[in-house]
């Protein structure tokens, strides 16, 4: 409690004691932590309480199951709130003890969704994951932790969420990727991008060390990625799959494979169709995204193979559209130039080129290439 002094008959000699001088020296810059930790702590226990009556409104038959969890969403968001605050503020004070272990990120992620199946079902909110076995020297308690900050913050944009775990190409750091679309239907003016939980992501980041974190704001949701820099083992598809001439290993992964090919050249389309009939892959083709987007409907695709001379703010927006529906989807390219063949990159929108006079040789390695990233 803050104590009142008695009021000296002589300002000058209080001042000399030091009476002023210390009322003068206190700031409320500099007692900010004390201020954060009460009112996170008043916020937690006073949820809790109010809880545990919602709860026994339910128990005693005052409330339905249906107003019953009208009433806990709410104090859940503030509980949230609260425990937020209170973890940032641990972290900024260094007060988190961390012991670095070798944890799987994609076993830690599944282990979160899990946990949260229940409330994103409740929210509906369409999830969606990608993960594979990446090792990362992390605190087990404090990835957790960092995971559900992420899933705190993407949550509110979006009814669509697509979470990823991999290995970045270059450097090769663990990689946790979230996508949160809205379906053109824009968050509420009061989400912001700045909350408590984006503020705990960066703090843990900053108090955690080795993660690098970035975002994107779009009109359609938010894009987030965090790399680990500490990362000590990783399992990549692509380097179980042989490219080499015999592909006999290959072909058993590639039963059930359907592309689409889109194209206006009766050519091309031959030419794709004979290619990827050499190594046992059904396929289909039409001449522009309209039907491209009908056949989609009928049959998602596993790739689809594109005419560079199509390639315009049509083919953007189809591929806009598409991945709405998938986290990612690959595609290949047939260019203007006969003798091209380029592998895709590891990016988002990057995409393997295979020239018009090289799609009997090429395309089936393209082909299969972009399929076992998928892997």
């Amino acid at each position: 409690m803050l104590q009142t002094k008695k009021s000296s008959p002589n300002p000058t000699a209080a001042g000399k004691a030091g009476g002023a001088g210390d009322a003068d020296a206190w700031s409320l810059e500099a007692h900010w932590p004390e201020l954060v930790t009460g009112l996170a702590d008043q916020i937690t226990e006073g949820v809790s309480t109010l809880q545990q009556h919602i709860d026994n409104l339910l128990a005693n038959g005052r409330i339905n199951k249906l107003e019953h969890r009208a009433l806990s969403v709410p104090a859940e968001r503030i509980k949230l709130a609260g425990v937020s605050a209170q973890q940032i503020n641990r972290f900024h004070g260094g007060r988190i003890r961390q012991s670095h272990e070798k944890v799987d990120m994609s076993v830690l992620v599944e282990g979160v969704l899990q946990e949260r199946k229940k409330e994103l079902a409740i929210l509906g909110i369409a999830l969606r994951r990608k993960l594979k076995p990446v090792e990362v020297l992390i605190d087990p308690t404090v990835a957790h932790t960092f995971v559900n900050a992420v899933l705190d913050w993407g949550m509110p944009f979006g009814n669509r969420v697509d979470v990823r775990m991999d290995l970045n190409a270059w450097p090769q750091h663990a990689r946790l990727q979230m996508r949160v679309s809205n379906d053109g239907v824009p968050p509420s003016s009061v989400t912001s991008s700045d909350n408590l939980s984006w503020m705990l992501i960066r703090q843990i980041a900053l108090g955690a060390g080795g993660i690098e974190i970035s975002r994107e704001m779009t009109d359609e949701g938010v894009n987030f990625t965090a790399l680990f820099n500490r990362t000590v083992q990783a399992i990549d598809g692509i380097s179980a799959v042989d490219l080499s001439d015999d592909h006999s290993s290959m072909f058993k992964s590639l039963s059930g494979t359907y592309v689409l090919t889109i194209s206006p050249s009766l050519q091309i389309r031959a030419d794709v169709r004979d290619a990827l009939r050499e190594i046992g892959i059904v396929s289909d083709s039409v001449v522009d995204f309209e039907q491209a987007r009908d056949a989609i409907k009928a049959r998602m695709p596993n790739l689809i193979v594109v005419d560079s001379e199509i390639k315009n703010d049509a083919f953007e927006s189809f591929r806009r559209d598409l991945l709405r529906e998938v986290f990612e989807f690959p595609f290949v390219e047939i260019s203007p130039d006969d003798s091209s063949f380029d592998m895709s990159g590891f990016g988002e929108f990057s995409m393997a080129k295979v020239g018009r006079g090289n799609i009997r040789e090429a395309l089936g390695t393209a082909v299969m290439f972009e399929l076992a990233k998928m892997m």
